[in-house]
């Protein structure tokens, strides 16, 4: 059947089982928005800023497993999508980002709101295609999809000139990318390798990344961790990847890991990495990370092999498909001794925070308390760490954050995303004053869709982490991070159409939330706390991670 640009484009999205798109439209995808109009099957989100529809599809993706799709026009809008799409590039996020550009005649000329958003994305995403012939831009978005979600997942940019999408061309029905994985050949002397370590650990230490939540290996991992008898820990980007309620669960690895983890990984003979990264927040000094330690890494990326830290030994694969078959061949192990010795570090070293008075890590265990199901987003900073520390993540794709970029502003677009993705479940987005003010205009998005989520404010009238390195570092030094300007977060959210309370206590916070999780439209809670709490413990940049410190220490 003969169809123009803009019909192809639209046929391909149902092809490939898209229902929904995020994106702002503008004159050079006119068209495109034209054609969607015929089509109310797919679902479109308005934000209220490009870098929301961006963040929306990322956090659609990160939630469900399925590929998020975006749009934008040409010029600053493709521009403003950039910031979402590094996010989902360094957090390895199934994304497709869709813009359109001036007439192929006008590539090149300075034309009005032109810009090479292809070249410009080309270190950010798996591929960035240009279409300027209609002929081939069926082909162009299928193979999109597919590139987005095979092997290490990751975002991909298709900008179409606006000519493109108002030619004609002969459609051909085609076939959605594969949704599900073609298992890839495992080196079998690879395999063997790797079981002989586990087998001679003596004390032995798993440590699993998003690399687990990507490939849907949680149930593998339980599996792993009850065979080889060992603790385990984890990345910001692997929480519920591993039941954080479990026995053998000590928390999270590196610069704001648990004593716990740090000490436990410091002392292993074995740490087995899965689908991390060994990033420079979890490492603190490479040279001295787990030196008593072979490392056996597995990961479905060779890139990442020997890249931040050399392994031992390394299996390369899809972390669920390596698992399986580790699985199968693995001796039930015992490490009775070493599992006490680490008990001991936990109930030596537990979290904590002052008994009184209204904190981050409070409000992070009573949303754990009165809402354990939810869906965790969150912005960048303190309450970014005391989320991943103080929430029990029992289970994978519930904590949705910006792990590698640390995108401030990334939180509200996500959750909006997330929340329409899954209308019956509860998303909570926690948030810091600094980052709600990059992006709070998506307050706007959220009231218009009735989208009940919840955003809770940590209003410390700073930006908190970086105060904290100021206080720590810095000589008390507190350069451009106050933020004690009198703004109403109360009176701004009403303003949007939102619910909003502003709470100063326990009592006050508990009974807010409680009320929230019964509302309907968006509910803002603005918890104001102590500019001074620091989260605990940390590692001092460029130091060991056995050389964490927490509140009392620092004291000393």
């Amino acid at each position: 059947m003969l169809l123009t640009g803009s019909q192809v484009i639209i046929e391909c999205l149902k092809e490939q089982g898209v229902d929904t798109v995020f994106g702002y439209p503008g004159g050079a995808i006119l068209n495109v928005y034209d054609e969607l109009y015929k089509h109310p099957e797919i679902k479109h989100v308005l934000t209220s800023h490009e870098q929301g529809a961006s963040h929306a599809a990322d956090g659609y993706a990160r939630s469900t497993g399925r590929v998020g799709v975006c749009m934008a026009t040409s010029g600053p809008g493709a521009t403003n999508l950039v910031t979402g799409i590094a996010t989902a590039y360094m957090d390895s996020v199934p994304i497709v980002a869709i813009t359109c550009n001036v007439g192929v005649s006008l590539l090149g000329k300075d034309s009005f709101q032109e810009v090479d958003i292809a070249g410009i994305t080309t270190p950010i995403t798996k591929y960035s295609f240009i279409v300027k012939d209609v002929e081939k831009l069926a082909d162009t978005i299928r193979r999109a999809f597919a590139l987005a979600k095979r092997g290490r997942p990751g975002p991909v940019l298709v900008d179409i000139p606006k000519d493109v999408t108002s030619n004609k061309v002969e459609f051909k029905k085609g076939k959605a990318a594969a949704s599900v994985k073609e298992p890839e050949p495992l080196s079998e002397s690879d395999i063997d390798t790797a079981l002989a370590m586990l087998e001679r650990a003596q004390k032995p230490y798993i440590f699993v990344g998003g690399g687990a939540i990507i490939s849907d290996a949680a149930e593998e991992v339980r599996t792993f961790a009850d065979l080889l008898d060992a603790p385990v820990c984890d990345t910001l980007m692997g929480k519920g990847a591993y039941d954080g309620t479990a026995d053998k669960y000590t928390g999270m690895l590196g610069m704001h890991g648990t004593k716990t983890s740090n000490l436990g990984v410091s002392e292993c003979d074995l740490l087995i990495a899965i689908g991390v990264r060994f990033s420079d927040r979890v490492l603190g000094d490479p040279k001295r990370f787990a030196r008593q330690a072979k490392i056996l890494q597995i990961d479905i990326d060779p890139a990442e092999i020997n890249k931040n830290i050399r392994a031992t030994h390394a299996v390369i694969g899809d972390v669920k498909d390596v698992l399986a078959v580790i699985n199968k061949r693995l001796p039930r192990q015992k490490h009775g001794e070493w599992l006490s010795h680490i008990q001991d570090y936990k109930r030596e070293f537990p979290l904590s925070y002052p008994a009184q008075g209204l904190s981050g890590p409070y409000m992070i265990e009573k949303i754990d308390e009165l809402a354990s199901s939810a869906i965790i987003v969150t912005e960048v900073g303190q309450h970014q760490m005391w989320a991943a520390q103080y929430f029990k993540y029992r289970n994978p794709r519930t904590l949705i954050t910006s792990g590698g970029l640390g995108t401030m502003g990334y939180g509200l677009g996500a959750a909006i995303g997330a929340q329409t993705a899954n209308p019956g479940r509860q998303v909570i987005n926690i948030a810091g004053d600094g980052c709600f003010r990059m992006n709070m205009n998506e307050l706007a998005t959220a009231v218009r869709q009735k989208l009940p989520l919840i955003e809770v404010i940590f209003n410390n009238h700073v930006l908190g982490m970086v105060r904290q390195w100021q206080t720590l570092f810095y000589k008390q030094h507190y350069s451009a991070t106050v933020l004690d300007d009198g703004m109403d977060y109360v009176k701004l959210a009403e303003a949007m159409g939102a619910k909003a309370k502003r709470v100063t206590t326990r009592e006050e916070f508990d009974a807010a939330f409680r009320e929230a999780l019964s509302c309907e439209l968006p509910f803002v809670i603005d918890a104001v706390i102590d500019a001074d709490d620091k989260v605990w413990p940390m590692v001092a940049p460029g130091k060991p991670i056995n050389e964490c410190f927490d509140g009392d220490d620092y004291k000393k």
